[in-house]
């Protein structure tokens, strides 16, 4: 029997008491155990607004009766991992998870887990999705849409066959068919803007009802707006439009194809604002945009000119400060500018300027704690580029705050380079908005000037700008 299940047998009645009055079954309880936790803390949070604070035992276990819990999707995070889980009044929900394998080993029990347990699956199979999507995406459209029909079919067979057995809330079931429908609406839109950005004759051959789904769209369904594949959904709808309104309007050679161009950030940007009503929706999309917009802008005239954007729309959103701020450390990171002075961390916890670090040109790459899947990826890729460019000096920068010893023990367990690592120690930088350049790179020449601000690793044409740094 898995440990989960035996902690719920045996601590689930301590935790919780006698439940047989009204008022503990109109509680929700969340309890669980972490194997080999980062932290001794589980952190629940709605509308980005932390709810409470689980600490863990002396066994990896925490739990809590929480009162007054509107139905809905919470979001929890054990830092760096984070998941969503769906809550009600009389649930009673506990928690098993393995950091090591943080999403495939996370398993809900007690009454009311099945909500959560059904969207974890569905975001394990999206995730397994966006995988068929390499493969898939240059298949005939007719062909395409079978797929995603049987996928949305499998699902909502699924749903009915849980829930005769569950009996789902009509407000959970609402929201699992809406998140089924979204999921299929993303992949279609997904697959409609590969095809008109890359593959003509394909586009070609998409069918008139392809995209039928888009008359009866909700950009403002606010139920779902923690949930992954309502958001995924609408970014990619902004972005597909964006192209189809290239096609429609300009030439091929249009920079409007180009998705960090002033002029495609400036169009979704004012589809964001007129699709969208709800501020708390709209302006999730308008701050990741214009973040796109400045974080990959060449020079100060663009950075200008998509804060200008921000303005002719009114944007008053809570991020607005920040994006000025990320404008300024955009304009400081330009080409041309050195950065060579720019202190940094080695394991041994002392202190060197970039500059100093090597003789060679230097390619700088950053990451966080926070994001683990991003950094393994990268990591994996930057060791190949170490081998195929002797000829450069491949630096990694953690920016996170603080939590130094976690650092050291990442840069062990996952083998990294010891000797090019190091941890950023500038406290008077915001590192919160510096996690935007997570996927960005920086060519330096040997003094720390800055030669090439905005290359990113996971882009067609990387390994061209690393030949264009070396032949300069």
């Amino acid at each position: 029997m898995k440990y989960y299940l035996l902690f719920f047998l045996i601590g689930f009645p301590l935790l919780t008491g006698c439940n047989d009055s009204k008022k503990d079954q109109e509680g929700t309880f969340i309890g669980g155990q972490i194997m080999n936790p980062y932290n001794p803390f589980f952190v629940l949070s709605k509308d980005n607004k932390t709810i409470d604070t689980l600490f863990l035992d002396q066994n990896n276990q925490f739990g809590k009766k929480l009162e007054g819990l509107e139905p809905g999707i919470y979001s929890f995070k054990h830092p760096p991992e984070n998941q969503i889980m769906y809550l009600e009044p009389g649930d009673s929900v506990l928690v098993w998870l393995n950091t090591m394998q943080f999403d495939e080993s996370l398993n809900f029990s007690g009454p009311g887990a099945a909500k959560s347990s059904f969207l974890l699956d569905m975001f394990l199979n999206n995730e397994r999705n966006n995988d068929m999507m390499l493969s898939y995406y240059k298949i005939n459209p007719t062909e395409f849409a079978g797929i995603t029909d049987s996928i949305k079919e499998s699902r909502k067979n699924k749903l009915k066959v849980l829930n005769e057995k569950e009996q789902f809330s009509k407000s959970f079931l609402e929201l699992a068919n809406n998140s089924i429908d979204y999921d299929f609406y993303h992949l279609r839109e997904r697959y409609t803007f590969l095809v008109k950005k890359y593959y003509n004759e394909l586009a070609q051959q998409i069918p008139d009802d392809f995209n039928s789904y888009r008359k009866d769209l909700n950009f403002n369904d606010t139920q779902l707006k923690e949930y992954y594949g309502y958001l995924n959904f609408i970014e990619d709808h902004l972005r597909t439009r964006s192209i189809e309104r290239c096609l429609d309007e300009l030439d091929t050679n249009s920079k409007c194809f180009e998705l960090h161009s002033v002029s495609n950030i400036r169009y979704r940007i004012n589809l964001a604002d007129s699709l969208i009503e709800k501020d708390e929706i709209k302006n999730i999309f308008i701050n990741r945009l214009a973040i796109q917009g400045l974080t990959f802008s060449d020079n100060a005239e663009k950075i200008d000119r998509i804060l200008g954007i921000l303005e002719d729309i009114e944007f008053n959103g809570a991020n607005f400060p920040d994006l000025k701020q990320i404008a300024e450390i955009q304009k400081n990171l330009l080409p041309g500018n050195n950065i060579g002075k720019l202190p940094l961390i080695n394991l041994k916890d002392e202190l060197i300027n970039l500059e100093d670090i090597s003789n060679k040109p230097i390619v700088t790459y950053h990451w966080s704690l926070e994001a683990p899947e991003h950094y393994k990826w990268q990591h994996i890729i930057i060791n190949n580029l170490r081998q195929k460019y002797p000829e450069l000096e491949f630096v990694g920068i953690n920016i996170d705050e603080g939590s130094k010893q976690s650092w050291k023990n990442t840069v062990r367990t996952y083998a990294m380079n010891k000797e090019r690592e190091y941890k950023l120690n500038s406290p008077d930088i915001n590192i919160n908005l510096l996690k935007n350049y997570l996927n960005k790179l920086i060519f330096l020449d040997t003094d720390g000037t800055i030669i090439n601000g905005s290359a990113q690793l996971n882009t067609p044409n990387f390994e061209r700008q690393i030949l264009e740094f070396l032949n300069k």
